[in-house]
């Protein structure tokens, strides 16, 4: 019998039913006290913990749960808070570690960014001048934890010093060797420590060696590693990577450590194929990741049975790991809630706890044989089967009409668009807009709520909806905005609403994932192909336009985002599959600007993250993301303006893709960057309507007049001023009603004042 192990990476943190975020946000609103918080998550930290001991998991993951965010973790466990939350030393404390996530009257909170090429968003660690200490060992504490609860010695989570520094700001290129060595002797009092504690695994997440990474930073990591190694000689250290394969197979694979986590499934192929040239070494364990840790179907195990036996004939069992391709995080928790979904579907999914019991199955699989686990592999290959075999998965028409799509761009090029876009809407200079979402106030929930349940009727919610669309109209027209939104009242989530309007989608109950914070999404099952049925916007656009002589923009979620925002399935392509949603989409914004809608936003704040980890593969994303994008609004007249949004990542890399998407207006978020963003438009010049978000949306704090006047003019400093547009970093759903109309009122006055400078000065 083989003594292969069984692992996991990391374990969603949110509870089967959200109950993590519901504790977190009953103690933000001050409806429980501090040390019941804290309670309430220890139990379900320690619940966590329980479910995957009963799964068979031999390494338990402690320390991957957080209270919001596993970096802003790792830089309050060295005590990396910026000066303006007033910190003076020791173990920080709750109350700082909340305002560095959300903010504080007078302080913003810390910028937030993609995680990788994932939907999961990280806080930045800010290193300005900072002097790193070990202030708290949190993986230590959280050891012991599980020890005391349940009698498990746990594995320790611990994000890497490499990936950490990379992934913070406040430093030039040339100090991140100087930095990274600045936190190896605290990693190695970490380490000692939980030596001294009688630990045996740990776990050290270095994501960042499945990107370019060149010889002198290769060179760096052996040697920390050696330190740290030397540090704890009796800790066994697992060097995890995961999200693409190894840049360096060979290099990683010298490291001095005692383990490698392994991607192959998200790895196209190549650390197999670099263990197959390369071997694998003879005094080191391979943490092989089979299971796809990002999505919800249900792994063929037939298939990842063999992988497994291919992967066994260079590494032997005894020093081979059975465990997911990355933590759970990106996936929903448990089935077992999901009773209204139905057959063939249900049968094909596996959320976490169902994976973790796929991995128990093939754990077993290669310590018995595959003849005990026959049943097992039945029974995947005949769901897997019956649902590629569906109607679902094989409509024809749409098939036919991927293969052979319409001309793919505008009519025209931007700068004779613009001259008719002008002339027909007659914007004033700088102009105001949101984003699109206005706040779902507890009572716009409780009326979606009891109309799903059917104790409102059709006609009665909709005129509830009317109502609100209206009333923000009006509150529209007080702010003096230049250009309006409907509010989106109806929208639960901007990917949801597209999905349960096409064919091809399905929705869970409690398919909930972390996207940051307390935020949760429900991303969308893509199961089949997808179809367009009827219009999805049309009706409380048109109301809204109705109701003011003022431009109101129609709002869609752009094809790239929903595809990177859901589970989509995975017996075709990818960008087969955006197209398809492209060409629906298309059907839609038809559709408006046939019913008078001339602004149109179609938003991809997702297009960045979908990127490819290594440069060498993102120029075949980018250009299926821009034909997508293209396909979905080829076919408007040039008076209709296209905009679109994305969310907080680094552009500088794709600028030219993101003008290649030719909409009229782009806004981006910027403020959380402190203004960094601005300095990709000093070194490209970017010659279409553009918005810079010009506060925190994130953050419940109303931002300063002096603060929107400094932002917009340092944005215009690289921007030219005619086709500058003033906006929010992103939607307002999240907001209260009174801070978000004193925020746009604020926004408002700020470019009020802008504009009539600067006309003064032309007049001058």
């Amino acid at each position: 019998m083989s003594n292969v192990i069984s692992s996991n990476v990391g374990y969603p943190r949110i509870g089967e039913k959200r109950e993590w975020k519901k504790t977190l946000e009953q103690f933000w609103a001050g409806k429980i006290e501090k040390d019941s918080f804290l309670e309430q998550m220890k139990e379900i930290r320690v619940n966590h913990l329980k479910k995957q001991l009963e799964q068979g998991i031999d390494l338990v993951p402690v320390g991957d749960f957080s209270l919001y965010d596993h970096v802003l973790d790792t830089a309050v466990m060295f005590g990396l808070v910026p000066e303006r939350f007033h910190y003076s030393g020791g173990k920080v404390s709750l109350e700082t570690y909340f305002e560095m996530a959300r903010g504080a009257k007078d302080a913003v909170a810390l910028e937030m960014t993609k995680w990788f090429n994932t939907n999961y968003h990280y806080l930045v660690p800010e290193l300005d001048g900072i002097i790193p200490q070990l202030v708290e060992n949190r993986p230590l504490h959280l050891f012991r934890e599980a020890k005391q609860k349940l009698g498990i010695e746990g594995k320790p989570v611990i994000l890497g010093p490499f990936t950490f520094v990379k992934l913070s700001k406040g430093y030039e290129t040339g100090d991140y060797k100087t930095l990274v060595d600045q936190f190896v002797p605290l990693y190695a009092e970490v380490l000692r420590e939980l030596q001294e504690e009688g630990v045996e695994w740990v776990q050290m997440d270095e994501p960042i060696l499945c990107t370019s990474i060149g010889d002198e930073e290769m060179g760096q990591f052996k040697e920390v590693y050696q330190t740290l190694k030397e540090s704890c000689p009796g800790l066994k250290i697992i060097l995890q990577t995961y999200y693409d394969s190894l840049e360096r197979y060979q290099r990683v694979l010298a490291l001095p450590v005692d383990g490698i986590g392994i991607d192959f499934v998200h790895d196209r192929g190549e650390n197999l194929a670099a263990l197959k040239r390369f071997g694998f070494p003879k005094d080191k364990l391979l943490a092989a990741g089979i299971l796809d840790g990002r999505n919800i179907w249900r792994s063929n195990l037939a298939d990842t049975h063999s992988l497994l036996s291919f992967i066994a004939g260079y590494v032997p069992s005894d020093r081979l790991i059975i465990q997911p391709s990355c933590s759970l995080l990106h996936v929903p928790v448990t089935l077992q809630n999901e009773e209204t979904l139905g057959t063939p579907l249900i049968d094909a999914l596996s959320f976490a706890d169902e994976k973790l019991h796929e991995i128990s199955i093939l754990t077993k699989g290669i310590r018995e044989g595959a003849g005990t686990i026959n049943d097992d592999i039945v029974q995947s290959e005949t769901a897997i089967k019956n649902l590629n075999e569906s109607p679902l998965r094989n409509k024809i028409e749409v098939q036919e009409e991927v293969k052979d799509p319409n001309n793919v761009g505008r009519k025209d090029p931007f700068h004779i668009r613009k001259q008719e876009q002008a002339k027909y809407f007659s914007l004033p200079f700088l102009p105001t807009t949101t984003i699109g979402s206005f706040p779902q106030t507890q009572e716009v929930r409780r009326q979606r709520l009891k109309w799903r349940k059917g104790d409102l009727s059709e006609g009665e919610y909709q005129q509830y909806i009317q109502a609100e669309i209206k009333r923000w109209i009006e509150i529209q027209e007080q702010i003096g905005l230049d250009v309006f939104v409907h509010g989106e009242f109806e929208r639960t989530d901007m990917v949801e609403f597209f999905g349960e309007k096409l064919e091809g989608f399905q929705f869970t109950k409690y398919g909930w994932v972390q996207s940051y914070g307390s935020r949760c999404v429900k991303p969308p099952l893509i199961y089949g192909d997808v179809k367009f049925k009827e219009p999805m916007t049309v009706r409380e656009t048109v109301y809204a336009q109705s109701l003011t002589d003022k431009p109101v923009k129609g709002m869609l979620t752009g094809p790239i985002t929903i595809l990177n925002w859901s589970f989509v399935r995975n017996d075709v392509s990818r960008y087969e599959v955006a197209n398809q949603i492209a060409l629906s989409l298309q059907k839609e914004i038809e559709e408006l600007e046939a019913n008078g809608i001339r602004m149109i936003q179609v938003d991809e704040p997702a297009l960045r993250e979908g990127l490819p980890l290594k440069s060498e593969n993102w120029e075949e994303y980018l250009k299926a993301a821009v034909y997508a994008f293209r396909l979905a609004t080829s076919s408007l007249q040039n008076q209709t303006q296209v905009h679109t949004h994305m969310c907080y990542s680094d552009f500088e890399d794709i600028i030219d893709a993101i003008s290649d998407l030719d909409a009229d207006v782009i806004s981006i978020e910027t403020s959380r960057s402190h203004g960094e963003l601005i300095h990709v438009f000093e070194d490209h010049t970017y010659d279409k309507g553009i918005g810079l978000g010009v506060y925190d949306i994130h953050s419940p704090r109303v931002p300063k007049h002096e603060e929107l006047i400094r932002n917009i003019h340092r944005a215009l400093e690289v921007l030219d001023a005619d086709l500058f547009w003033v906006n929010p970093d992103c939607g307002l759903k999240t907001r209260g009603i009174d801070e978000t109309v004193s925020a746009l009122k604020t926004m408002v006055e700020a470019a009020e004042q802008v504009r009539a400078e600067m006309l003064m000065k032309k007049e001058g």
